[in-house]
């Protein structure tokens, strides 16, 4: 009656003892979860590598006054290839970085969330090149803060309330979205965006990960990086948590420009 099943994403762990270790999970029925994997760091043991990080599982677990403990696991996706490429593990840890400092214990929005983070995990480990690793992260980015409450204003001034059409704007972090040029010079604002650079993440907000439009088509290394950098910025305003693995992308970084 104690035990429950669910599928899962391994975001974090910590080391319990010699054999066993803590995992930090985001699940698709229960949102943010943690367990203990006992002997899973010992050879042949039947959980072992499906307590990796970023590896998708269907877990059965039994409830404890203090902590679930793990007593199966099943590996439904390890995203093998992003293991073999270090941009793409450092995008993958980043948006499970996110994932573990939005969730929630409880989540009413967990499968949402769940779905996103595994969609944009699948599409960066089936990447091909590294315009297809930033579109996956922007698009899980956008939607990720919309989903948490956070969502970015792209149509109309957070100032004036006017639409902003084809022309140049300003962005606002801490406003939360786009402001029109006469309003952003008002306010001393110093982040510029052009109007194509808006139109291309109104895209990546709307279309799926798994749907390619015309604008990842044509979107180029450089236009994915400004766009990243924004966002990433954006979501470290908003954020109480310190984010540990943009900085590693910072100083490993092979595809910003």
């Amino acid at each position: 009656m104690n035990n429950f099943v669910t599928d899962a994403i391994n975001l974090k762990s910590y080391n319990l003892s010699e054999s066993d270790k803590i995992m930090v999970m985001y699940s698709k029925q229960h949102g943010l979860i943690k367990g203990v994997a006992k002997g899973c760091k010992k050879p042949k043991n039947k959980l072992g590598a499906r307590m990796d990080l970023l590896v998708a599982n269907t877990l059965m677990l039994s409830k404890g006054r203090n902590l679930n403990t793990i007593c199966e696991a099943k590996a439904v996706n390890t995203f093998k290839q992003t293991r073999e490429d270090m941009d793409k593990l450092l995008y993958s840890t980043y948006i499970s970085e996110i994932v573990n400092n939005f969730g929630v214990e409880g989540d009413p929005c967990a499968e949402e969330v769940y779905d996103i983070l595994y969609k944009a995990l699948d599409r960066i480990s089936n990447a091909k090149e590294t315009k297809e690793i930033l579109i996956s992260v922007i698009k899980f980015q956008l939607k990720m803060m919309q989903i948490v409450g956070f969502g970015i204003e792209l149509d109309t001034c957070l100032c004036c309330r006017e639409q902003i059409l084809d022309e140049n704007m300003f962005f606002s972090e801490s406003m939360g979205g786009v402001i029109c040029e006469e309003c952003g010079k008002e306010l001393g604002l110093k982040t510029k965006m052009h109007h194509k650079i808006r139109d291309f993440l109104q895209a990546m907000l709307q279309f799926d990960f798994n749907f390619e439009s015309d604008y990842d088509r044509k979107a180029t290394d450089k236009v994915c990086y400004v766009c990243y950098d924004l966002l990433k910025s954006y979501i470290q305003t908003h954020c109480p948590k310190k984010f540990k693995t943009t900085q590693l992308i910072q100083e490993t970084n092979t595809i910003g420009v």
